[in-house]
């Protein structure tokens, strides 16, 4: 499948089929990630690929609450993934105060967009989840205090293999040539 066709293809998967995730589509994902660039080569990132169904669950279950139900679904994916933030270089630090940006952030969306359209690629769906209680899913995983865990990403088939048509703003309305316009 040629890039663009990849692209077109990935999108946000909220119905799984209970079929197993296998291992060497999980692994080229991950390989995937470890070929994504970043400030300074600093690889910021872990990556904790949740298999065990009563830790995937428990994990889910703190994507959602009683108000607050969207990521319900989340309990359907056979495998979760936990995008943990690693120290970067000194550099890529420095460089980021300097500048002002969170590179390490952007470093992770990187890496983790390398994941999703690997899993594309390899016929699989991914969702990524920024909601959930991050205290909650770092104790079920034991992720040390001072680590954050920046997202989670589901994992699986999908029940439907449609592609489904993206609502995106008009292409002019993203991009300007030389200087800034509205």
């Amino acid at each position: 499948m040629n890039f663009y066709d990849l692209v077109k293809k990935r999108s946000s998967v909220r119905s799984y089929s209970v079929k197993p995730v296998e291992l060497e589509k999980i692994e080229r994902c991950i390989e995937s990630v470890r070929l994504a660039p970043s400030a300074c080569n600093s690889q910021p990132w872990k990556f904790i690929i949740i298999t065990d169904p009563h830790i995937k669950n428990n994990v889910a279950q703190e994507s959602y609450g009683k108000l607050i139900s969207f990521n319900k679904f989340a309990e359907q994916a056979p495998v979760i993934v936990a995008v943990i933030s690693e120290p970067a270089k000194l550099t890529a630090q420095i460089g980021g105060l300097i500048t002002d940006k969170n590179f390490y952030l952007i470093d992770i969306g990187i890496a983790a967009e390398h994941f999703c359209l690997q899993a594309s690629e390899e016929g699989l769906g991914t969702c990524m989840l920024g909601w959930f209680n991050e205290n909650k899913v770092k104790k079920i995983l034991k992720v040390p205090k001072n680590k954050r865990v920046i997202l989670l990403i589901t994992l699986g088939y999908p029940v439907n293999d449609k592609i489904i048509s993206k609502n995106r703003k008009n292409i002019k309305e993203i991009y300007c040539f030389n200087e800034y316009k509205n």
